[in-house]
């Protein structure tokens, strides 16, 4: 069994840690080091190269900041999460029809529109718009809505993960700060 090698300061090596090391990017624009950020001491922190007190955000006791940069997305975990939120916009589809149709009858605008055709028309009218908005064929034209919306959203947000990720090498990707409160 080999035991973890102290380091100058008699701390155990970074890698025997349980928790992992994030080296954060100061205001500086400066890495700082891994064992600077995780060792606790009781002298003001300073930059790794530049030799000048860190920031008031690194100091002890005040919210950490992180500069990350998003570099890569996964096109499987898109897919699967515009899946899911394509499917719940489709069952609001649904019901949104079903309710402004349900409205729309209640106040009967339906049979006000019949009436005004017939009278424009005459009484002999092929056209009859009751049949043509009777529920089942609105909740089925939602539905079909709906489906189209779940293939289509769910094949763009995927296609639009694979450019990202191309133009993700290309330029860097979207940079982060990120700061815990």
């Amino acid at each position: 069994m080999t035991q973890p090698s102290p380091d100058t300061d008699g701390s155990p090596s970074a890698s025997s840690k349980a928790d992992p090391i994030i080296a954060a990017t100061d205001t500086h624009g400066t890495e700082a080091s891994p064992r600077a950020a995780s060792s606790p001491s009781t002298a003001p922190r300073t930059t790794a190269s530049s030799g000048l007190p860190a920031p008031a955000a690194a100091r002890e006791g005040a919210p950490r900041r992180v500069r990350l940069a998003v570099s890569r997305v996964d096109p499987w975990s898109v897919m699967k999460l515009s899946f899911l939120l394509s499917v719940a916009i489709g069952i609001m589809i649904v019901v949104a029809a079903a309710v402004v149709w349900f409205v729309l009858d209640g106040l009967a605008v339906f049979t006000q529109a019949n009436d005004m055709v017939t009278e424009i028309i005459g009484d002999e009218s092929p056209i009859d718009i009751l049949q043509y908005v009777a529920f089942s064929r609105v909740v089925s034209g939602a539905t079909v809505v709906a489906v189209v919306d779940v293939v289509l959203l769910t094949a763009l947000s995927t296609i639009g993960a694979f450019l990202y990720n191309i133009t993700a090498a290309l330029v860097g990707g979207v940079n982060l700060t990120l700061t815990d409160d």
